[in-house]
């Protein structure tokens, strides 16, 4: 009897010991910040206000505010639906998914492709790209930086962050023209250590909307390989910047032509309005297709602890609608609609608040290309707007 007693005291003292020690495994866990981004739609949706306006979020709406779902996917998915499997893509992801994706990026004829020196891989959206590829570059390049442009979209600093690749900032937008810092861009450009990494927009900037000239692009080009560095392009809005995808890839296309060995982000959430599928793609110039091969194998291994497999609904939707002329067409049309759209809106806020008699100058407002103005607006100009009038969007000024 004695013993039993003891042996049930024992276990209920050690039931007691590991149950306080579980009680506080996480308890030195504390919230993690807002995203400065996301954090907006929240407090947008938890304001009663029926007069509430979110120009905040990087998404494009309709007149009323709606989300916006292309014909050329409706389409899409009434070709597809039913009549595939749900097995697991390779790790690297749709093989014609790829191939359409980087004929947009290289070109429909390019020798790169013919030569087979691409190493490319599907990806979660442009976000996961940008993520994989600092993943890479931390394995095979461990004692590197990024320098990444300022400002820029705030989640490129969380991607190399995580990566744990160093950071390092370019001069970029300059406030008081609300336009392109040139000189200081080059300027840092020449001064970054030989064989350094560049984060680059290839165009619609984010937040700024700022975009160089292509004579701009092509001293940048010139200045960035006669340093020896690596240029990164995240492109996130081929076609939605200009409405032409092949006039949105024009500063690749100069990289290219001045033989640099380049990265490249794309994604379809803008431009297909693919947002919650979460397609992308990374892909990486090689010296030959024996290197691509190896290059490609890694970035498929870098994956695998990751997400394993990426998903196969968006990317057959991206497939269906690149390979067949008619539906290409109409995306083409289509993306055009949504960037001839946001440039009119840009235009009519202009002359808006010049005909309400501002004694700003509001010209950065059509001189800047995309989804987002970069208005110049103070955080405490941005609070008032939120606070009296509801009218939401991150504290930087950047309107969508």
């Amino acid at each position: 009897m004695a013993l039993s007693t003891k042996l049930f005291q024992r276990r209920s003292s050690t039931a007691v010991v590991f149950g306080s020690r579980s009680m506080s495994w996480w308890r030195t866990v504390q919230p993690a910040p807002k995203d400065p981004i996301l954090g907006v739609t929240e407090a947008f949706l938890a304001d009663p206000s029926p007069n509430k306006v979110n120009v905040g979020v990087g998404a494009y709406r309709d007149d009323n505010g709606k989300p916006v779902v292309l014909e050329c996917v409706r389409e899409a998915e009434r070709r597809v639906a039913g009549k595939l499997n749900m097995e697991y893509l390779p790790m690297g992801g749709s093989v014609k998914m790829v191939e359409e994706t980087l004929k947009l990026a290289y070109g429909e004829t390019s020798e790169f492709l013919k030569d087979k020196r691409i190493a490319a891989v599907q990806s979660l959206s442009g976000t996961g790209a940008c993520r994989l590829f600092a993943d890479f570059q931390k394995r095979f390049r461990p004692d590197s930086n990024i320098y990444i442009p300022v400002p820029t979209w705030a989640n490129h600093h969380n991607i190399w962050r995580d990566a744990q690749v160093p950071q390092r900032t370019f001069h970029y937008y300059h406030p008081e023209t609300k336009g392109l810092d040139f000189a200081g861009l080059i300027d840092d450009i020449k001064n970054a250590p030989s064989g350094s990494f560049f984060l680059l927009h290839a165009c619609a900037h984010n937040p700024t909307g700022v975009d160089p000239s292509e004579e701009q692009w092509k001293e940048i080009s010139y200045q960035i390989k006669g340093k020896g560095h690596f240029a990164f392009f995240d492109m996130a809005y081929q076609g939605f910047a200009s409405g032409d995808p092949e006039r949105d890839a024009k500063a690749i296309r100069i990289f290219l032509e001045d033989g640099h060995l380049i990265g490249i982000s794309q994604s379809y959430a803008k431009n297909m309005g693919l947002y919650g599928q979460r397609v992308g793609c990374l892909s990486l110039l090689c010296e030959d297709e024996k290197q691509a091969v190896a290059v490609k194998s890694q970035l498929q291994q870098l994956a695998r602890p990751m997400y394993s497999n990426p998903p196969v609904h968006g990317p057959l939707i991206v497939s269906t609608i690149l390979g067949d002329p008619d539906l290409k067409n109409l995306w083409l049309r289509e993306v055009k609609g949504m960037a001839d759209r946001i440039i009119g809106m840009r235009t009519a806020l202009r002359e808006n608040l010049e005909k309400l008699g501002s004694p700003l100058s509001w010209e950065h407002m059509t001189n800047q290309i995309g989804m987002f103005c970069y208005s110049g607006m103070t955080p405490e100009q941005v609070d008032r707007l939120t606070n009296e009038f509801h009218i939401y969007l991150t504290r930087n000024g950047r309107i969508r």
